[in-house]
C-alpha cells in the first residue's frame, strides 16, 4: 500500500468501522508485535467502551472509510421511505443476509434492514432474533447521521424515526 492511503484518517476524526460502527481515531501509535513494528490506528468506541488498533495498511482494504457525505445521507433517508421488500426465503437465510449488510458498513445497506425490518404497532410483532437486528442496523444508522450533523445521536434517532413515522402515513 501507498503511504498516502493509510494518511486519509487522522486523530479525532469520525470513521466507520465495518463491524462496530462509528468511532473516532484516538491516535496513530507504532506497536511492535511478533518482532515486527506496525503503525496502528486507535479507535475508540465510546457508547461500547471499546478501543480498537487497526494497521494503518490495512485500513482501507478492510473496508474502514470516513463519515458518509450529507448526499450519502440523504439517499439513505430515502432508502428508509421506501416500500419495504421482504424476500420470501427462510429466516435464517434472511438473517444472515441482514446480519452481512448491518456489517458491510455500507450505510444505504443498513438502511435498508431497518426499513425491510420496520414495524409499526399494528403491525405483527417481531421475533427476538429480528428485533436485535433491527435494533442493531437502526443504532448503526443513527450513529452515523448523529456523526455526520454534528453529534446529537437522540436527534439523529428522532430524525430517522421521523422519516420511518412518514412511510406509514403516506
Amino acid at each position: 500500500m501507498t503511504k498516502s492511503k493509510k494518511l486519509d484518517f487522522r486523530p479525532n476524526e469520525f470513521v466507520v468501522y465495518p463491524a462496530h460502527g462509528v468511532g473516532q481515531i484516538v491516535s496513530v501509535e507504532e506497536q511492535e508485535v511478533a518482532g515486527i513494528t506496525l503503525e496502528l490506528f486507535v479507535i475508540a468506541f465510546e457508547k461500547d467502551k471499546m478501543t480498537l488498533r487497526v494497521p494503518t495498511h490495512k485500513a482501507t482494504e478492510i473496508g474502514m472509510r470516513a463519515l458518509s457525505s450529507p448526499d450519502v445521507i440523504a439517499h439513505a433517508m430515502k432508502t428508509l421511505k421506501g416500500k419495504a421488500k421482504v424476500k420470501r426465503a427462510m429466516w435464517s437465510r434472511r438473517a444472515q443476509e441482514y446480519e452481512q449488510k448491518i456489517n458491510s458498513g455500507d450505510l444505504i445497506a443498513i438502511a435498508e434492514v431497518v426499513r425491510d425490518l420496520h414495524r409499526t404497532d399494528d403491525q405483527r410483532e417481531q421475533s427476538y432474533s429480528e428485533r436485535q437486528l433491527y435494533e442493531a442496523a437502526l443504532e448503526r444508522l443513527t450513529r452515523e447521521v448523529a456523526a455526520v450533523s454534528g453529534g446529537d445521536e437522540l436527534a439523529a434517532a428522532k430524525q430517522v424515526g421521523d422519516v420511518l413515522d412518514s412511510r406509514i402515513a403516506a
